[in-house]
C-alpha cells in the first residue's frame, strides 16, 4: 500500500491519547514499534518493518508492506469519532 508521509503522520496525530499503547497491546508488539511505524522508520525491534520512503510531495511516499497497524489506527480513530458524535434520538 502507498500513502504519503503526511497522511501517515496525520493518522498518528488524530489518534486519541493512549492509542499507541492500545495498538501495541492488541498486536502484542512493542510500543516503540508502533511509534516507528508512524515515523516510517525502517527498523523496529531490530527487524526491517517493510516501510520504504521515496522522496516526493507531502514528505514523500511511503510503501507499507503490512498495513495491520494502520488499519487498527483507522479503526480507533473511527471509534473515537463515533464517541464524540451527537446522540440521535
Amino acid at each position: 500500500m502507498y500513502i504519503t508521509f503526511k497522511e501517515l503522520r496525520d493518522i498518528k496525530h488524530n489518534l486519541p491519547t493512549g492509542s499507541v499503547k492500545r495498538i501495541a497491546k492488541e498486536l502484542q508488539i512493542e510500543e516503540q514499534t508502533v511509534r516507528n511505524y508512524f515515523g516510517a522508520e525502517k527498523y523496529a525491534e531490530g527487524k526491517i518493518t517493510g516501510n520504504h520512503v521515496q522522496p516526493g510531495p507531502d514528505g514523500g511516499i511511503v510503501y507499507i508492506e503490512d498495513d495491520t497497524i494502520l488499519n487498527l489506527a483507522r479503526k480507533i480513530i473511527k471509534e473515537s469519532a463515533g464517541a464524540d458524535a451527537p446522540i440521535e434520538s
